[in-house]
């Protein structure tokens, strides 16, 4: 289907159980080939990782199917967006999605009336369609810096906490935005930011919810997100503020001749503001290779977090509010309907001309691949929380896995998000599965993995400085030409454990934009770079991001 081409199931009329019935979700087939039934019977069978003082220094992780989502969509219940519920969960049905969040803007109207409305569409939703792992969430405005998905899993309370969430603590409904650091009102709302994680921990921890994640949602977008206030967020309750947003929804922001000659990718077309953290360098508010700056760079933002020997997952998503070339409008409000009295704004109307937008449907660029043992909410959720994730835009890859294991080992090892205690000199080997895609995404292109990147970083504990946001010890170590493979392959990297604990991490793309890397040659010869304002087709440019794999080494 080329970018013109709109979706027959755009309709609203067409419920996601419908599609589902008609054999065109990627659950479906894999359900008619047997092929989740085999990996969650193994998944299932598999003993469950141990910590880390009981199994010894092998590790031996158990084996993981990968289900793939979207945490970041809006329907009719944001007051900026379009599509109704039905049209979502349809598009990520026939897009292969798994899981999805709606995590609707906070606003009063949706605080006292959205809600509850939306609530009862899950409800039905879920019960019609089982199969469809459908989250409720919220996209919070951060005290002081930008916006995070919050969500739930589903039980009696999961309305309530994020509606109690969202009144207590939202920036936006308590006009707490101010965040310069000359700005008298910074400090406390900041620390209602840190206060408002700890008291997502304590709901969780009284068990008034079975559980809640948190993810900084376009974390360059604004430039608002300082260092310290990331570290702080995540030391506040790592087991709740488990990541952030590698890559921003809207991706086709930049399609060449769409939204205009200044366009970019992602919509990162913002400046340095008064609220903006004077430490970020202004080349830093615009994608790289589709990816956020605090990602993108080998030795960035991300890699110092990782340095510090604390998991902090990342992500991708759709962030879905109007799609490219898409022609339904927003419906016309009723004389007295606002938003603010309905909770919800007019369903939407098809025209005959294609409407503004630079999003994608979920799952039809951005994926979140997650791994678990069993299918189910909570399963994604601790797949999440573990970071045993990996992401690809423009459907780069059919399947990724990575095992890194001794060499004196004969169990499985361990996986994305996990920990390998080894001893200093021993020899490793990081095994790297690709399945290479086996079909056109929807633009008609057959993706081509070009490259793999095996980038490691030295763990050198919690930094003195909470404003650094460079790990000057992480490096792309190894690239390997896989140009022209299919199907399955496995790719078998030699490490040796040196004196201190380490990470190491994978990136990949289609090869076709690459340059020296933010930092560097020395650091990334060939990493992703931007584009030119206006001229940036998505497809295009396709990565995989994987997360990473820490080695303690005994001693260090």
């Amino acid at each position: 289907m080329t970018e013109q081409q709109l979706p027959s199931w755009a309709d609203p009329s067409v419920s996601p159980a419908d599609l589902d019935a008609q054999g065109v979700s990627r659950r479906g087939l894999l359900r008619r080939a047997g092929l989740f039934g085999a990996a969650f019977a193994l998944g299932s069978a598999a003993t469950p990782a141990l910590a880390a003082d009981q199994r010894g220094l092998g590790g031996d992780d158990p084996r993981l199917a990968y289900l793939v989502g979207d945490h970041h969509v809006h329907s009719v219940y944001s007051h900026d967006a379009k599509y109704t519920f039905s049209q979502l969960a349809t598009a990520a049905a026939t897009y292969g999605l798994d899981w999805m969040v709606f995590n609707e803007h906070s606003n009063f109207g949706h605080a006292y009336y959205g809600a509850a409305l939306e609530h009862q569409e899950i409800l039905k939703a879920r019960a019609e369609n089982p199969r469809q792992l459908i989250f409720q969430g919220l996209e919070w405005y951060i005290p002081a810096a930008e916006h995070c998905t919050i969500f739930a899993a589903p039980g009696p309370h999961e309305v309530d906490v994020l509606t109690q969430f969202e009144l207590a603590y939202d920036g936006k409904l308590l006009n707490y935005t101010d965040g310069a650091a000359d700005n008298p009102n910074t400090a406390r709302n900041e620390a209602h930011a840190v206060k408002a994680i700890k008291w997502l921990a304590d709901q969780r921890r009284s068990g008034y919810v079975d559980d809640v994640l948190v993810l900084a949602n376009h974390p360059m977008r604004l430039g608002i997100d300082s260092p310290h206030e990331m570290r702080n967020w995540r030391d506040a309750a790592p087991e709740i503020m488990i990541g952030m947003e590698g890559a921003p929804g809207a991706q086709g922001g930049g399609i060449p001749g769409w939204e205009g000659p200044d366009s970019q990718r992602g919509e990162y077309t913002n400046k340095p503001s008064v609220n903006s953290w004077p430490g970020y360098p202004e080349n830093a508010y615009v994608l790289y290779g589709g990816f956020d700056w605090m990602t993108a760079t080998v030795g960035g933002m991300w890699d110092a977090m990782l340095a510090e020997g604390k998991l902090f997952t990342i992500t991708t998503n759709s962030d879905v509010h109007r799609v490219v070339f898409d022609t339904w409008k927003n419906g016309d409000w009723l004389p007295g309907q606002n938003f603010d009295n309905t909770g919800h704004i007019p369903d939407p109307v098809n025209t005959d001309s294609p409407q503004p937008g630079g999003d994608f449907w979920p799952g039809q660029f951005s994926r979140t691949h997650v791994g678990v043992t069993r299918y189910g909410y909570r399963a994604v959720m601790a797949g999440l929380r573990a970071g045993r994730v990996w992401l690809d835009h423009g459907h780069l890859l059919d399947g990724l896995d990575v095992r890194l294991t001794r060499d004196c080992d004969h169990g499985q090892g361990v996986t994305l998000g996990g920990r390998l205690r080894v001893r200093k000199g021993e020899k490793l080997t990081l095994n790297v599965t690709v399945t290479t895609a086996s079909r056109p995404n929807t633009q008609g292109i057959l993706p081509q993995l070009a490259h793999v990147d095996v980038i490691r970083g030295a763990v050198r504990g919690p930094v003195a400085d909470r404003e650094d946001w460079r790990a000057p010890d992480t490096k792309v170590v190894q690239t390997t030409d896989v140009s022209g493979r299919k199907g399955t392959y496995t790719l078998r990297i030699p490490l040796t454990a040196g004196d201190e604990s380490f990470y190491v991490r994978l990136r990949g793309s289609d090869g076709k934009r690459n340059g020296t890397g933010y930092l560097g040659a020395s650091v990334d010869p060939h990493g992703p770079i931007p584009h030119v304002p206006g001229d940036g087709d998505p497809w295009a440019d396709t990565w995989f991001y994987a997360n990473p794999v820490f080695v303690d080494v005994a001693g260090a």
